[in-house]
């Protein structure tokens, strides 16, 4: 059985935290990278499972380029720049998890 969108939209919402904690500690650990990323996977994958009608609600993210990134983070995984990885985190992370909380309602922030 499919989940809800709003199930979606929690896992988007706890994978966004994560990452933000992750984000927060000094580079240079390869565990954070490689947490990030399967966050960043998960993200994409809860993405595709998304109705349009939700993510038409927040046309401000890119919802086809999150679910670009996490094919190929999940497909071409050596090829992943940890700059881009490390951007996402810390500068798009927020936005989405922002988005998300809109799109929950009033009880998440939004």
């Amino acid at each position: 059985m499919s989940r809800s969108s709003e199930a979606r939209l929690r896992d988007i919402l706890a994978a966004c935290a994560a990452i933000e904690g992750y984000a927060a500690r000094p580079d240079g650990d390869p565990i954070v990278f490689d947490a990030i990323r399967i966050r960043l996977v998960e993200i994409g994958e809860a993405v595709k499972d998304l109705d349009p009608s939700v993510t038409s609600a927040e046309p401000g993210i890119p919802w086809v380029e999150i679910v670009r990134m996490r094919d190929q983070l999940a497909h071409r995984y050596f090829d992943t720049a940890h700059s881009i990885v490390m951007t996402t985190a810390r500068s798009d992370i927020p936005r989405l998890k922002a988005a998300v909380e809109r799109l929950l309602g009033p009880e998440h922030g939004g």
